[in-house]
């Protein structure tokens, strides 16, 4: 059992954690404090205790988010952040930078953040390809040493990428996009994670709110949305997308449950060791995502949503060309 999996259930943590990105960044303007702040007051009070953050997001201010609403409670939680990848405010611009020194620089300053003095699970946000993985996750492995951080996880990498650095150092977890419409992970790394013991972490597991019928005209988004410039959100490939969505929301209706309920139902059918990581700015979608964590889906209906929301039905990519040439993932 990896290191991760061990923290989760002396924290008896639910299967479903809580990604805290929404709060911040990436969906328009943040959430305002105050309210940020009662949302994950109730996400601890509902039950979640795997909270998920990165120095990137909101340029280190959800961080100082989580830390702020956790802090009393770090010890009863599975506290996970990520480095290598920052807002430079000089440049204005996102920076991958995986050089030992930039790594423990990052670690240091979220733990400052976090109002803690260890991170149960840190990544490797992405891999910096000017830097041999095994210099990157050998320094993170350094900080397990010195006790800053539990266990090492890297995100968004391939299954050959994965084997490198787990020769390095153990790898506890990766984090990558997975979700009924995004299955690249399927292609070879949960394999790898399960070789090397390492758990699967599921990231935008909604498909960043179009499996819960959050999307359905990406002009409607807020201004700074990430999603109005995702391929599968614009007007060539979205119409296509929601005939798709109104399939998964018919069988949804069978079992009486809403489509993200049944998305995540599904990536829990996937295994024990898929943990997904939903996040959002509503405590109402909160509570619906971890009551998903019950439903239990027979391998029949597993199958036949795999057929719904197979690759090859699915129009536009996951990432722009840009973000693509940031990530390491096998691609369809």
């Amino acid at each position: 059992m990896s290191s991760l999996m061990t923290r989760l259930q002396a924290v008896a943590s639910p299967a479903i954690g809580l990604g805290c990105m929404n709060l911040s960044h990436g969906y328009g303007q943040p959430v305002p404090e105050a309210e940020a702040l009662r949302a994950l007051d109730a996400a601890f009070d509902m039950g979640y205790r795997h909270f998920d953050t990165a120095t990137l997001y909101g340029a280190t201010a959800n961080e100082r988010l989580v830390g702020k609403a956790l802090a009393d409670k770090r010890g009863e939680i599975l506290l996970a952040s990520k480095c290598g990848m920052a807002m430079d405010p000089e440049q204005g611009k996102k920076v991958i930078d995986g050089r030992p020194a930039t790594l423990r620089r990052q670690c240091e300053e979220s733990l400052a953040r976090l109002d803690t003095d260890h991170l149960d699970l840190y990544y490797l946000h992405r891999w910096d390809r000017n830097v041999a993985i095994e210099e990157s996750v050998g320094e993170l492995g350094q900080l397990v040493a010195e006790g800053k951080i539990g266990a090492v996880g890297l995100s968004e990498v391939c299954a050959a990428t994965l084997r490198r650095a787990h020769a390095e150092h153990p790898i506890a977890a990766v984090q990558s996009e997975y979700s009924l419409w995004t299955r690249n992970p399927e292609i070879a790394v949960i394999e790898a994670c399960r070789e090397a013991g390492a758990a699967f972490v599921a990231f935008s597991p909604l498909g960043r709110g179009f499996l819960s019928g959050a999307v359905t005209d990406a002009t409607r988004l807020a201004e700074g949305d990430m999603r109005r410039s995702l391929p599968r959100f614009s007007d060539e490939h979205l119409p296509h997308n929601l005939a798709l969505l109104a399939e998964l929301a018919a069988v949804a209706r069978e079992f009486e449950v809403t489509t993200g309920q049944l998305a995540l139902a599904w990536l829990r059918a996937k295994g024990d060791d898929i943990l997904p990581i939903p996040g959002t700015r509503s405590i109402a979608h909160m509570r619906e995502n971890l009551a998903a964590g019950d439903l239990r889906l027979e391998a029949t209906t597993v199958a036949r949503l795999d057929a719904l929301l197979a690759p090859e039905r699915v129009a536009g990519g996951r990432y722009t060309e840009a973000q693509q040439a940031e990530v390491d993932t096998e691609e369809f």
